[in-house]
């Protein structure tokens, strides 16, 4: 009965020196970057023109990262914004539009770009804004 419980013993720390590395690659961290509205061409914005919070959401899929806003529920990023992307390791890039936040749905784009280090800029369409800019690595 000794020899079952000591293999029993071995066989769960070698599946938990498998599996931890797994279980943390997997969590989601979240890389907190802004765009700056410059009214008037002044690029340090104004009291009626805060600067825009978003962030990049990387861990959560293989390969993909989760641009929204950065307040409570995911709100806060601009809406219909363009984002563009390259991967810095594999050399592919991309572009596409976060969402328009319609029927209670935060901004948001989900972006295909595989793994390595990835730069994002996110660009507005309406008014003088200064792009917001984050790097980071997609596992």
């Amino acid at each position: 009965m000794n020899l079952v419980r000591r293999l029993a013993v071995c066989a769960a720390v070698a599946v938990g020196t498998v599996l931890a590395p797994a279980a943390v690659a997997s969590a989601a961290v979240t890389v907190p970057f802004q765009i700056n509205p410059a009214p008037f061409g002044n690029p340090n914005g104004s009291f009626d023109a805060p600067p825009v919070r978003c962030v990049a959401v990387v861990g959560e899929r293989p390969g993909a990262t989760t641009v929204t806003g950065g307040e409570k529920g995911g709100w806060g990023c601009l809406l219909s914004s363009e984002v563009r992307w390259l991967n810095l390791s594999t050399g592919a890039s991309g572009s596409t539009r976060l969402s328009d936040g319609l029927n209670g749905v935060p901004a948001q784009a989900i972006l295909q770009t595989g793994t390595g280090q990835v730069a994002i800029a996110i660009e507005s369409a309406a008014g003088t804004i200064t792009p917001g800019v984050a790097t980071f690595y997609v596992p």
